[in-house]
C-alpha cells in the first residue's frame, strides 16, 4: 500500500517558503557583499577580508539552493520515481566544497598578517558595517527557521547552518577590527581571520556529513524509527512489524514495512487496517511517502537481495 508524500496544501506552503526565503538569501548576501567590499576599501582589515570572502561564497551557495529547492519541488517522474528531492543533498554537498575553499583562503591570508601585521584604518566604518551584516545575518537566520518549520529543507537547513556560523564569525571579526583599529594591536585582526577560518572548517565538515548520510540513503534516527513502529503498533490488529526501512530524500521521508496481520482476514479487512496505519504515519510524519506490505501472522518471508544483511525486526 503506498501513500504518497504529504496533503498537496502542505507540499505546496513548503515549498513556496522555501523558494521566498531562498530569494531572501541571495539578496541578503548580494548587500553584505557590497558593504564589506566598502569596508575592506577603506579599513585593509584582514578580519573584513575573511568575512568578504565568506559573503562571496555564501552567495554562490545561496544561489545553488536557489536554484536546488526549485528542482527538488518538482514532481516525480518516469526516470525519478522518488521524486527529485536529492537535489538539495548534492547542493548541501557544494555548500560544504565551498566553505573548505574560503576557510582554506583565509586560513592563509590571516597566517601570512600575523607573521606581518599590517594597520587597520577607518575603524569606524568597519565596525558600522560589521553590525550591520550582524543585524541582516540575524534576521535571514530567523526567517529560514520559519522557512525551515514549514518545509523541512535540507537544503535550507544547510543554508541556515552556514549564515548562523556567520553570526558568530562576524562577532570574531568585529573584535578583531576594533582591536586593530582602536587597541594597536593589528596581530588580534589576523588572529580574529584564524579564528574565523577554523569556525568556517568545521562549519563544512558538518555540512558533508548530513549531505552524504542523506545521500547514501542513512536510516532516519531512532527515535524516528521508534515513533514510526509506535504509531503502527498502536493498532492492535497489527501484532508485528518487520523489514523496516527509512531515508530521506530531501524533506520526504520514505517508509518502509511488512506488518503481520492475522491470515483469515479479507483483502479489504487487511487494506483498511494498512491505510489506518498509514494514516496515522502521516500525522506524525506529514510528508513521508509510505510502502506498507502485510503478511499473514507466522508466514512472512523475508525479501532481502542475495547477499543482503538481514533486516531485524522491530
Amino acid at each position: 500500500m503506498t501513500s504518497f508524500a504529504a496533503p498537496h496544501d502542505a507540499h505546496a506552503d513548503g515549498h513556496a517558503a522555501t523558494r521566498s526565503v531562498t530569494r531572501l538569501s541571495v539578496g541578503v548576501a548580494v548587500v553584505l557583499i557590497a558593504l564589506k567590499a566598502f569596508a575592506l576599501g577603506a579599513s585593509g582589515s584582514v578580519s573584513i577580508l575573511a568575512t568578504l570572502a565568506d559573503s562571496a561564497l555564501d552567495l554562490v551557495a545561496s544561489l545553488g539552493v536557489f536554484f536546488a529547492v526549485r528542482w527538488a519541488a518538482t514532481p516525480a517522474d518516469e526516470d525519478h520515481r522518488y521524486g527529485h528531492g536529492k537535489g538539495e543533498a548534492l547542493a548541501a554537498m557544494v555548500q560544504a566544497g565551498l566553505v573548505f575553499a574560503s576557510a582554506l583562503f583565509v586560513g592563509w591570508e590571516a597566517i601570512q598578517r600575523i607573521f606581518d601585521p599590517r594597520p587597520v584604518t577607518a575603524g569606524g566604518w568597519s565596525v558600522g558595517v560589521v553590525l550591520i551584516s550582524l543585524a541582516l545575518t540575524a534576521w535571514l537566520v530567523w526567517m529560514q527557521g520559519r522557512a525551515i518549520r514549514r518545509s523541512d529543507s535540507m537544503a535550507v537547513k544547510a543554508d541556515r547552518s552556514h549564515y548562523a556560523a556567520d553570526l558568530a564569525s562576524n562577532v570574531v571579526v568585529l573584535i578583531g577590527v576594533i582591536s586593530g583599529a582602536w587597541l594597536a594591536a593589528p596581530g588580534l585582526d589576523a588572529a580574529a581571520g584564524l579564528v574565523v577560518s577554523v569556525w568556517l572548517f568545521w562549519g563544512a565538515v558538518t555540512m558533508l556529513k548530513t549531505s552524504a548520510d542523506h545521500l547514501v540513503d542513512r536510516a532516519v534516527p531512532d527515535a524516528d524509527r521508534i515513533a514510526i513502529t509506535t504509531a503502527v503498533l498502536s493498532d492492535p490488529r497489527i501484532s508485528g512489524v518487520h523489514q523496516l526501512r527509512s531515508r530521506m530524500a530531501g524533506s520526504v521521508m520514505m517508509i518502509q514495512m511488512h506488518i503481520d496481520l492475522e491470515p483469515t482476514l479479507s483483502l479489504e479487512a487487511a487494506h483498511a487496517i494498512v491505510v489506518e496505519a498509514e494514516n496515522r504515519l502521516l500525522a506524525a510524519f506529514p510528508r513521508a511517502d509510505i510502502l506498507i506490505h502485510p503478511d499473514p501472522r507466522g508466514r512472512a518471508e523475508r525479501h532481502e537481495p542475495a547477499g543482503a544483511v538481514p533486516l531485524g525486526d522491530s
